[in-house]
Parts: C-alpha cells; sequence; structure tokens
C-alpha cells in the first residue's frame, strides 16, 4: 500500500524572482504531526543534447554562479517560459546558447531534478538536423561553444567531469540508443 499523502496546512511565499519561488509550509503527516517544510519551485525546464553528425555532439560552457565554476561543459539548457510548448523551448534554448537550430527532437527523458526540496520537471531532448543560426544568448548568459566527439563526452560523464544532471541523464539515454542502434545493424 502507498504512503499516505501529507496535508498542507498553511503556505506563505518567502521569496520570488523571475525564476523561482521558495514557498514555506506547514504539512501534517499521516500521523497528525505536523512539521514545517521548504520547497523551491523553479517550474519547468528543457535541454538539447545537440548532435553535429552520428558521431559528434555541440557543448557549451559557462560561468556557474552557485558553484563558483567555469570549467564544465552541459548540453544547452533552460526553463520553459509561460505558455511555451516544450520542444520550442528546447528549440529556442539549442539556438540561444550553441547558434544551432534542431530539425528534428528525440524526447529521451522527463523527470524530476529534485524529489524533495525543489519542484521542478526536466524534459530532455536529442536534436539532430542542425542548422546555423545566428547565437542571440540570454543577457545573463556569456558562453563558450565547442563540439566535441560524442565517445568523449560519454566518458566526461562517466569520469564526473560533467556534473549537470540533465546533460548527464541526456548522454546516458544517448549512449543506450547508440548501443541499441549498433546492436539493431549487426543482425
Amino acid at each position: 500500500m502507498p504512503p499516505k499523502p501529507w496535508k498542507t496546512l498553511s503556505s506563505r511565499e518567502v521569496y520570488k524572482n523571475p525564476w523561482t519561488r521558495v514557498r514555506e509550509d506547514v504539512a501534517e503527516m499521516p500521523n497528525g504531526k505536523t512539521t514545517l517544510y521548504g520547497v523551491i519551485e523553479c517550474g519547468e525546464a528543457v535541454g538539447v543534447l545537440p548532435f553535429i553528425d552520428d558521431d559528434h555532439v555541440v557543448l557549451v560552457r559557462q560561468y556557474r554562479y552557485v558553484f563558483d565554476e567555469a570549467h564544465r561543459w552541459e548540453m544547452p539548457t533552460g526553463g520553459v517560459k509561460p505558455d511555451e510548448p516544450l520542444e520550442a523551448a528546447a528549440r529556442r534554448e539549442c539556438r540561444e546558447e550553441v547558434g544551432y537550430d534542431a530539425a528534428t527532437l528525440q524526447h529521451v527523458s522527463t523527470y524530476f531534478s529534485s524529489k524533495s526540496i525543489v519542484q521542478e520537471i526536466c524534459h530532455l531532448y536529442i536534436g539532430r538536423g542542425l542548422t546555423q543560426v545566428r547565437v542571440v544568448p540570454d543577457e545573463t548568459e556569456f558562453l563558450e561553444v565547442a563540439v566535441f566527439p560524442f565517445d568523449e563526452v560519454y566518458q566526461m560523464v562517466i569520469d564526473s567531469e560533467i556534473r549537470d544532471s540533465m546533460t548527464v541523464i541526456a548522454v546516458l539515454h544517448a549512449a543506450r540508443l547508440r548501443n541499441k542502434t549498433v546492436l539493431l545493424k549487426q543482425d
């Protein structure tokens, strides 16, 4: 039998900006006791692993304030705007961050970035049939873009050089799909 749900008794907004809302709830647990629960609302996010050809992907590197680092590569990712279709958001992020438009997007995963305190749903795609377009990054983005052999990117994930969860999950799905294709060709 699944665990019984908790009941929200009260909720108050603690902080809000255009990307994030933090709230503090008082929740009643199944045993009747109450607890204070902090929730960070981020909405939905998309990520695209753009393949230049069957063996190369384009990645982006930027300064990440939270971890005070600028040396890790990741795929284009970003938030979904209100009422924006997911695929449109994925295409927009790919254009803005690496300067490519994807003719096709293959959905590979939808997941929660954190199951405990962050309310964010991530949607991951593999992009193919890329066409180069003019790069117009967001005003807070200062980006470096490079093309890598997929096998090198896969190894960077295995070695924990790439730590962004969206990129890690997308690369592992892409590797799975590539192995499946290789097996089908061998049959």
